[in-house]
């Protein structure tokens, strides 16, 4: 009789699953369809702090070193110390912070902050590195070499030891060295429900001022014209994610960017770039930029593909800087370079057009080429 009532549950529970994802399909018709067990399998791949779907495996910190000088440094520093695009990763922990599960760094308000400083729970490493790393191949890495990496990060912020293998079995263990691990709160009104014990206190202490407010702050003075650039832009020496922004200096407070090969002349950039008066810039004659040369005998829609293909696009668009310069400027300062193009795509680098490093690329020779050519002619769409 039990067994007979399990197979009714069980039928039960599958029939209504199927209604529900054939109502879910049947509320817009002709959009999508009902995901397979596979699909969502594929796409379900979140890692708990508690460990919940953390996969088998295990990786070594020395293999990690492998990896990480291989896919890692160039974006994020031999030591995890960064460079001019990404924060630190390492630095700021020390041993006591590891005993106490506090760091003491982060009371600091004078001090910087690493990724180490600040993640709780080891599980938010992993499973960072698993969905989104490397940056140009994100999900590349199988799960032995998510261990590896995960590994040596952990042992260049002094968590585990030169000869420690990270897996599945031990990642709890690691989880109680975490320099942080105390260092996150439940103690708030940010999620809903009765999940998290202890008292409901507002996440925000914020008071409206009804009476005698503080009236908005009156700036008594600005920086001369002619100092602004004394050191170079200042917004192109600030790395362009997270909230740090340099102030503009090619331009006085309050005025419109001037952006060359928008409308703008050249002559307009380099009068700003040196503190012109406004009205002497405003004088200035516009130049219409100047046209790009038709990609004679080029495939632009399947040179345009590949970028898409190898994540290009990632940090380059048509007609405007993201990280890296735009296709159309690349294409202008290197007309008719279709080897050179190549080459750097293939190499990687950085100094050509700023601080900011372009990793080595995996493309096949052909695909660089194909690319290189298209940009070599012009970059048309």
């Amino acid at each position: 009789m039990s067994s007979f009532r399990n197979v009714l549950i069980a039928t039960w529970a599958l029939c209504a699953t199927g209604l529900v994802a054939a109502q879910s399909v049947a509320s817009f018709p002709g959009i999508g369809r009902a995901a397979t067990p596979k699909e969502i399998t594929a796409w379900d791949i979140d890692v708990r702090p508690d460990f919940k779907g953390l996969p088998a495996g295990s990786g070594s910190v020395s293999k990690g070193q492998d990896i990480w000088e291989g896919k890692c440094a160039q974006c994020h520093g031999v030591f995890g110390e960064s460079n001019e695009v990404f924060s630190p990763l390492i630095g700021g922990t020390s041993a006591e912070d590891i005993k106490t599960g506090h760091v003491a760094k982060l009371m600091d308000p004078t001090g910087g902050r690493s990724t180490i400083m600040k993640v709780a729970t080891v599980s938010t490493l992993w499973d960072y590195i698993n969905r989104a790393m490397p940056w140009t191949q994100p999900k590349s890495l199988k799960p032995d070499e998510v261990y590896a990496v995960t590994a040596f990060l952990l042992n260049l912020g002094g968590v585990v030891p030169d000869n420690f293998t990270l897996s599945d079995k031990n990642i709890a263990e690691v989880q109680a060295r975490m320099p942080n691990r105390n260092g996150m709160t439940t103690q708030h009104a940010m999620w809903p429900g009765t999940e998290f014990k202890g008292a409901k206190v507002a996440d925000t202490k914020n008071v409206p001022c009804m009476k005698d407010c503080a009236t908005e702050p009156k700036v008594a003075s600005f920086l001369p014209d002619f100092a602004r650039n004394a050191h170079g832009n200042l917004a192109e020496q600030n790395r362009p994610v997270g909230a740090q922004r340099g102030a503009d200096t090619t331009r006085p407070e309050g005025k419109s960017p001037v952006l060359s090969g928008a409308g703008e002349s050249s002559a307009v950039v380099a009068q700003t770039s040196v503190g012109t008066k406004p009205a002497d810039v405003a004088k200035a004659a516009p130049v219409a930029a100047p046209a790009v040369a038709a990609a004679g005998g080029v495939d632009s829609k399947a040179a345009q593909a590949l970028t898409q293909k190898n994540n290009c696009t990632a940090c380059h668009a048509i007609d405007k800087k993201i990280l890296g310069p735009s296709f159309i400027d690349i294409a202008k300062k290197h007309a008719g370079k279709a080897d050179y193009l190549a080459g750097k795509i293939k190499s990687g680098g950085s100094g050509v057009w700023g601080p900011i490093p372009m990793p080595a690329q995996t493309l096949s020779d052909a695909e660089a080429k194909a690319i290189a050519g298209w940009l070599a002619a012009g970059a048309a769409k």
